[in-house]
């Protein structure tokens, strides 16, 4: 299915066309027929030289451009409507301006009421207009929905039309826009709107984001065309009867889109096209959403947008800035960056715009990674980066995280001045906790820091800490260090008391710093011998004739029940000596 939306002023025949080309009538409401003039979008469909049509019907009046742009907002094509009798009108301007936004590229300009009026003003002026817009000059049919006059030759131009339009990926991501929201007796929810990428399926579980946040509902019934159907695949007009959200829970411009493939953002960078003066706030048109927006200026063409709710938006996507207190659409928005970094310091704003210099808003992986030095491969994914294109990135993996290679030696050097300030500051701690080198970084996960450290020569991580080659003790402590080698060089098992330790300045953190640097073997808390007293100790045991008690240890050691305890446990654990049943012990 090809789906085409109409354009143009109020009361110039849009509405007429669509039940002539499609035999079905597009106004829905009561007050629409009786008026005649369309308040609401409508729908019909055709078959047209065995391309099934589907078109999206809008009002003109320019106090329904907000419904308007709900209905081309994703629609690839447009039938551009001008009456022959009136010619080129205000809204035509403000229609135009607004597909020219949205970067639509593809068309068919209808003058209307040619039986009324020669067509040819209408034509020229309409084309000379489309001309100098970015939309471009439109093949052009002058038409009669009165008298048929012109409506064969439409459909020849309507099927070229659609059998030239870019093709769709049947295996994207879904993301619809919902346009119209209403319930069936006996059926429940239904939504409408355009698919134009993807395949949704009878079944489906799919996200529904909106003004309420974000909930899963399921696909119980679809509709393409008014037939029931088990999928349907962009580009498709089609209804969805859903299972877990009341019809209160949604309006036009919620979103059901496919669950994890996405990522709703409140804030994001867009260039303008064209450059444009713009107010504080402003309406931001997206798909079929209108969300109110605050507007900050990065440069001269670049600006951020924060949102007064989150919108599921891509690299790459185009969306509508209007005033709608002057009702004029402003400029169009190309989403640079749907997940910008905060601006905090002086100056932020113009690094940012230098930044996104070279940002077009096609997605490029090795870019958007420069950018942002490390981001997860499946965030770029949801950002509209093609999953392909993350898979095939020069990166440092870790995980989901990917590491921009350029950046690798100044993360490493971030880590080692951190490193080496720690321990200048706590020289008696063990080296410096990986989270605190995670946060000095600047990374989000610590997984990093340790993959780093394996392009590092002199760093190394144990414990959860990182040290950088053996560490220096302070001059006190190694003085103090000096004082108990002498002391237990003398009299190996005879291990100071609290009182000569506090003599040495040797506390709890002092022998800790010690025993972490292999200079002394802690038996137990404030119980400290040198390394080697393990081996001294069992050559002085195996003295003793087989079993021995405690006393006995103590007396051959030359120590006391303090030391000769603990001493007799390390050696049990460590495999050297055994218990006996009856209490006693021996070497193994």
């Amino acid at each position: 299915m090809h789906v085409v939306a109409t354009a143009g002023h109020v009361d110039h025949g849009k509405s007429a066309l669509v039940r002539a080309l499609t035999g079905m009538e597009p106004d829905r409401l009561a007050e629409e027929t009786r008026r005649g003039m369309t308040l609401d979008l409508g729908f019909a469909w055709t078959d047209v030289d065995g391309e099934a049509v589907a078109f999206v019907d809008v009002p003109g009046h320019e106090r329904f451009v907000t419904t308007m742009l709900a209905g081309v907002g994703p629609v690839p094509a447009v039938l551009f409507v001008v009456a022959a009798d009136e010619g080129w009108m205000p809204q035509s301007a403000e229609h135009l301006d607004a597909l020219a936004a949205l970067g639509v590229r593809h068309g068919l300009l209808v003058v209307t009421r040619s039986d009324l009026h020669d067509p040819v003003d209408a034509l020229a002026e309409a084309t000379a207009e489309l001309t100098t817009s970015t939309v471009g000059a439109l093949p052009a049919v002058a038409v009669s929905s009165v008298t048929g006059a012109g409506l064969d030759e439409l459909r020849v131009a309507l099927a070229a039309l659609v059998r030239g339009l870019p093709p769709s990926d049947p295996g994207a991501d879904v993301r619809l826009w919902v346009d119209r929201a209403f319930t069936v007796r006996g059926a429940g929810t239904v939504v409408t709107g355009t698919v134009p990428a993807g395949t949704v399926r009878v079944g489906d579980t799919l996200v529904l984001a909106g003004g309420d946040g974000e909930r899963e509902v399921v696909v119980r019934g679809l509709q393409s065309r008014g037939v029931a159907v088990d999928s349907a695949t962009g580009v498709a007009r089609v209804a969805l009867n859903l299972r877990g959200v009341p019809v209160a829970g949604i309006s036009r411009g919620d979103a059901l889109l496919a669950p994890r493939a996405w990522r709703p953002t409140a804030e994001l960078d867009v260039r303008l096209d064209p450059v444009a003066q713009l107010p504080a706030e402003l309406t931001l048109h997206a798909g079929a959403a209108a969300v109110t927006a605050r507007v900050r200026p990065l440069g001269a063409d670049v600006v951020r947008l924060r949102l007064h709710r989150p919108l599921p938006l891509r690299i790459g996507d185009r969306a509508v800035l209007r005033d709608p207190g002057r009702r004029q659409v402003l400029a169009g928005a190309v989403v640079l960056d749907p997940a910008p970094p905060a601006l905090r310091r002086r100056g932020a704003a113009t690094r940012r715009a230098a930044e996104l210099t070279g940002a077009t808003g096609e997605p490029d992986a090795a870019a958007e990674l420069a950018r942002r030095g490390t981001v997860q491969a499946s965030d770029l994914v949801r950002m509209g980066v093609p999953a392909d294109h993350v898979r095939a990135v020069e990166a440092l993996r870790v995980g989901d995280w990917l590491v921009d290679p350029g950046r690798v030696p100044e993360l490493i050097d971030a880590v080692r001045v951190a490193v080496a300030a720690h321990a200048r500051t706590a020289p008696l701690e063990s080296g410096l906790p990986l989270d605190a080198a995670r946060r000095a970084a600047g990374l989000p996960d610590v997984e990093i820091v340790t993959a780093l450290l394996e392009h590092t020569g002199d760093l190394q991580a144990a414990g959860g800490r990182i040290t950088a080659g053996a560490p220096a003790l302070p001059a006190a402590l190694a003085a103090a260090l000096e004082v108990l080698r002498a002391d237990l060089g003398r009299d190996p098992f005879a291990a100071p008391d609290a009182a000569r330790l506090a003599e040495l300045g040797l506390g709890q953190r002092e022998l800790a710093a010690l025993a972490r640097v292999g200079a002394v073997l802690r038996i137990a808390d404030g119980v400290v011998l040198l390394p080697g007293a393990e081996e001294q100790a069992v050559e002085r045991l195996r003295t003793l004739d087989g079993v021995f008690s405690v006393s006995a240890a103590r007396q051959v050691l030359g120590t006391n029940r303090r030391v000769a305890v603990p001493l007799l446990e390390l050696l049990g654990r460590s495999g050297r000596t055994r218990r006996t049943p009856d209490g006693l012990h021996e070497l193994v």
